[in-house]
């Protein structure tokens, strides 16, 4: 792939997690690009900003895109990472609205936006749909929105013509992660309360396994769908399930069950194939991760001394 065809790319949610670390990555590989962020900072951070004048970040909502476009000037975009989503299952019960605008509506002009100006699309699909024989999908509105999301990225494609690639995401973890508030993922949950010294919360039954990736095998999987994948079902994960009891297991010191939510899938784990054929290779180990994690840790410090 030539890739010094690219002047531009525009990463939607670049404030975000996967979003800073893919900003970081692609300043790294392709040293003549400019990219360009927009996010609405709803989970995103200015602390996530990379600090070079290669990332022009805006704060904007992908509904507005041509709008924002036109009156910033800015040039076209070769690709477009489309990031920038409500990405939480449980949590899209109570936030349907948000759900419905940013997944919705804000990719509906994501898409015609690619269109109208020939750009790559790399989607960032749920992997939730594929739980349960596929009937998952419908297990909440997040999860639901996104596989309708996938069906109309598909069609359009064959309507009027667009190059995309869909990606789907296991559980990723890493630096950055979100640690506190409803929006905070497992794995950083369980970091946030084994710094506390508090015991760590299992949502019942605690059988429910996930697949869980790291960021830096993510971002490496998303640049290598970009540079050379096609098409839809490219699905990034470890491949390694473990269940929320043995996660919070590794950790050591107390834990609790707490009740479970509305939405949440018994399984989840990657089926790396079409992944594979493009060279993707996860590197990464969740229990070594977590070693470190205790290691490094002010808390985990004293006990291994």
């Amino acid at each position: 792939m030539n890739t010094e065809k690219y002047q531009t790319i525009l990463v939607t949610g670049g404030a975000g997690f996967v979003g800073s670390h893919l900003i970081s990555n692609l300043l790294h590989r392709y040293p003549q690009v400019q990219i360009i962020s927009l996010d609405n900072y709803f989970t995103g951070m200015i602390s996530s900003h990379s600090r070079t004048d290669r990332v022009l970040y805006l704060e904007g909502d992908t509904q507005n895109i041509v709008n924002i476009w036109q009156e910033k000037n800015l040039p076209r975009p070769d690709a477009v990472f489309h990031l920038g989503e409500y990405s939480r299952i449980v949590q899209s019960f109570e936030d349907f609205d948000q759900v419905w605008d940013f997944n919705l509506r804000g990719t509906k002009e994501v898409v015609k936006f690619c269109h109208t100006h020939d750009a790559k699309l790399i989607y960032a699909g749920s992997s939730s749909k594929f739980g349960n024989a596929g009937q998952d999908e419908n297990l909440s509105p997040y999860a639901w929105v996104k596989a309708k999301n996938v069906e109309f990225i598909k069609n359009f494609s064959q309507w009027f013509g667009l190059e995309y690639v869909v990606t789907y995401f296991y559980n990723v973890y890493g630096p950055r992660q979100i640690k506190d508030g409803k929006y905070a993922t497992v794995i950083g949950v369980f970091e946030s309360l084994y710094e506390q010294g508090k015991p760590l919360t299992v949502r019942s039954p605690g059988t429910q396994t996930r697949d869980f990736t790291h960021i830096d095998d993510i971002v490496e999987g998303l640049i290598l769908c970009f540079e050379k994948g096609q098409g839809d079902g490219y699905q990034l994960g470890a491949g390694q399930e473990y269940s929320i009891l043995q996660v919070a297991q590794m950790f050591g010191g107390e834990y609790i069950f707490i009740p479970a939510l509305k939405g949440e899938r018994e399984r989840g784990k990657a089926d790396r194939t079409k992944a594979s054929s493009l060279g993707w290779i996860p590197k990464h180990s969740l229990p070594v991760y977590i070693e470190e994690f205790k290691r490094l840790s002010p808390r985990g410090s004293a006990l291994y001394s």
